[in-house]
């Protein structure tokens, strides 16, 4: 078995990867489960994310036969999110999972990612525990819209954390930064806000590039901040992708 980045043509096994997954750890029906894959994984999608540097895939290469595939995105300062690990039902329980996370955190330490995090929804219970039984710790949840329906997906990390940061609002309310939970932003990430201290209620976000809070999110999931033009960048279960 080799893991290697992927190339331009694996880009069809890669589909066919993701959409056997798919159907196989998630209750998500043939219709939600095609259009995701069409606009995560369509030739310009795959060419543009092959092209960027903060983005990571790796694939499992059986002789020639791509058999699974990781996606991870470098989100913030030696730290990088785990998105995606797929591997094809048929190769499940033949240790590719373990060996092809080992070979992706191989390859983000070239990187000099030091941080790992990891997001599943909470209904896959093969996911949850993949996490687990590598001692990753629940850091916190959230909610995502995938073809109208919501979904709870649990985060993990693996290093210590730092919490959440008190701030100030212009009209002089307190609100609470989250440096465990970002998303990517293009020229920095976007960390999430919070209401309360403990609570999960959501204010907006904080943008890292400028220090500054932005609230306004468009009907497509996109933010901008007004103050350096930095944009969050939709990935994953995001509405606008289904």
């Amino acid at each position: 078995m080799e893991f290697r980045r992927a190339r331009p043509a694996d880009s069809p096994a890669i589909r066919d990867v993701a959409r056997r997954s798919l159907g196989a750890s998630y209750s998500l029906g043939p219709h939600a489960i095609s259009n995701a894959i069409e606009e995560w994984y369509n030739e310009d999608e795959l060419a543009t994310k092959l092209d960027d540097p903060d983005h990571v895939i790796l694939v499992a290469d059986d002789a020639g036969q791509v058999v699974g595939f990781s996606e991870s995105v470098v989100a913030a300062a030696n730290t990088a999110t785990l998105l995606w690990l797929h591997v094809d039902p048929a190769h499940r329980g033949e240790g590719i999972a373990s060996d092809l996370f080992a070979a992706t955190r191989e390859e983000l330490g070239r990187l000099d990612v030091m941080n790992l995090r990891g997001r599943v929804l909470a209904e896959n219970t093969e996911g949850n525990e993949f996490y687990d039984h590598r001692e990753f710790r629940q850091v916190g949840t959230d909610t995502v819209e995938i073809d109208g329906e919501s979904y709870v997906e649990n985060i993990y990390a693996e290093s210590e954390q730092w919490g959440r940061e008190a701030v100030e609002t212009p009209d002089s309310r307190t609100v609470y930064v989250d440096h465990d939970n970002h998303e990517r932003g293009s020229k920095a990430p976007f960390h999430v806000v919070f209401s309360e201290r403990e609570a999960d209620d959501r204010y907006g976000y904080f943008c890292s590039n400028c220090n500054t809070l932005a609230l306004v999110m468009d009907s497509m999931g996109r933010i901008e901040c007004d103050s350096c033009g930095n944009v969050r960048k939709p990935v994953r279960w995001d509405a606008a992708y289904l």
